[in-house]
């Protein structure tokens, strides 16, 4: 794997005539999903009415977000301008893939809740790609012009590779003078959750368990990053 971009058929699976269809999708997802229904049989149902394929379901997923928890998710969100001096704690696999994504063309899916998402899986090991470098360079010189104080990234202990990662980002942060520590944990959405301090991430689950946390992911897509391939 060169890059962290399209698979083969995104530009067909996400041609201009499917954009209102997961919309309609997405909005029957939500209601189903804000009354209660499990997610798995939820997504069935929406998936099977408008004959989503796998991938399809996938980003249709990424793309909603229960209807009772749009609003909350919203005001939990710290404004990025309200950063400097700030410690950030970091879903590290999170925050790295997505920009990597974007970095390489791969599609870019915005959330109901205004979170950018990504269909990437790394299936149980991290591999390196041509964006891998250059998506930590950008991440550290945004958070330098920022005046964020202090990144804590976690990444999960269990994915191969995780520890090659985690030496490379200690070589970059003493090559560029950035403030970070990176630990290896086995569940970094529980360890995000427990710490409850400002989260980069947009993972569901770890912004509706939090307190507050900010949507920098969109932040550096929108600002710093051009050409992008969004949905």
């Amino acid at each position: 794997m060169k890059h962290r971009g399209k698979h083969p058929n995104d530009d067909k699976n996400f041609a201009t005539k499917w954009k209102a269809v997961l919309t309609e999708a997405s909005n029957d997802l939500s209601f189903l999903l804000g009354k209660g229904y499990a997610e798995k049989s939820a997504l069935e149902i929406v998936g099977n009415r408008y004959r989503l394929n796998t991938r399809q379901r996938k980003a249709l997923m990424r793309i909603c977000c229960p209807s009772d928890k749009i609003e909350s998710r919203k005001n939990k969100a710290i404004p990025v301008n309200q950063l400097k001096g700030k410690t950030l704690i970091v879903d590290g696999y999170n925050l790295l893939i997505i920009i990597e994504v974007a970095l390489s063309g791969g599609y870019i899916f915005e959330g109901m809740d205004g979170c950018y998402r990504d269909v990437a899986s790394i299936h149980g090991s991290y591999k390196k790609v041509e964006e891998t470098l250059p998506a930590l360079e950008l991440i550290g010189r945004v958070t330098q012009e920022l005046g964020i104080e202090h990144l804590h990234w976690y990444f999960d202990a269990p994915v191969s590779n995780s520890g090659r990662l985690k030496v490379l980002l200690y070589e970059l942060a003493e090559q560029y003078g950035y403030n970070w520590k990176i630990d290896l944990v086995h569940n970094p959405d529980k360890e995000l959750v427990r710490l409850n301090q400002i989260s980069v991430t947009s993972d569901g689950w770890i912004i509706d368990e939090s307190d507050q946390w900010t949507n920098l992911i969109r932040y550096i897509i929108d600002n710093y990053i051009q050409n992008v391939v969004k949905f």
